[in-house]
C-alpha cells in the first residue's frame, strides 16, 4: 500500500476483533488483516487498486471492501513458482455482499 501512495499506520493490538466490529467487517468476510482508510473498511489482501478505485467511485452503500481467505498472488501473498490465483474483491455494507472487482495475482482481469 505504501508503494501505491497511501500513508500506513501499523498497529499491534491484542485482539483485532474490537476493530472489526467497530468497522462494520461481516464475520463471514473475515481474513488476516483489517484496516480503514477514508471511509472505507478493509479486510484481507485488498490490492491497491480496488481501494483506489472505491476511494473515486464512493458507490453507494459501500462501507467497505474484503479479500477472504489468502489467494495466492494477491498483494503480499506472492509465492514463487506458484500461479496467481483469481480472486474476488468483495463489496459489504449497505444490502448483501457482492464482487466489486476481480483479480489475478494483484492485476485487475
Amino acid at each position: 500500500m505504501r508503494a501505491e501512495g497511501f500513508h500506513v499506520e501499523d498497529s499491534v493490538v491484542p485482539s483485532v476483533a474490537p476493530m472489526r466490529r467497530a468497522l462494520g467487517i461481516p464475520a463471514d468476510l473475515l481474513s488476516c488483516h483489517a484496516g480503514f482508510v477514508d471511509g472505507i473498511a478493509l479486510e484481507g489482501h485488498v490490492p491497491a487498486a480496488a481501494v483506489k478505485r472505491v476511494l473515486a467511485d464512493r458507490p453507494a452503500g459501500v462501507r467497505g471492501l474484503a479479500v477472504p481467505g489468502m489467494p495466492i498472488g494477491s498483494p503480499g501473498m506472492e509465492v514463487p513458482g506458484q500461479p496467481d490465483e483469481a480472486f474476488d474483491v468483495i463489496a459489504f455494507g449497505g444490502g448483501p455482499h457482492r464482487p466489486y472487482m476481480r483479480f489475478v495475482g494483484g492485476r485487475p482481469d
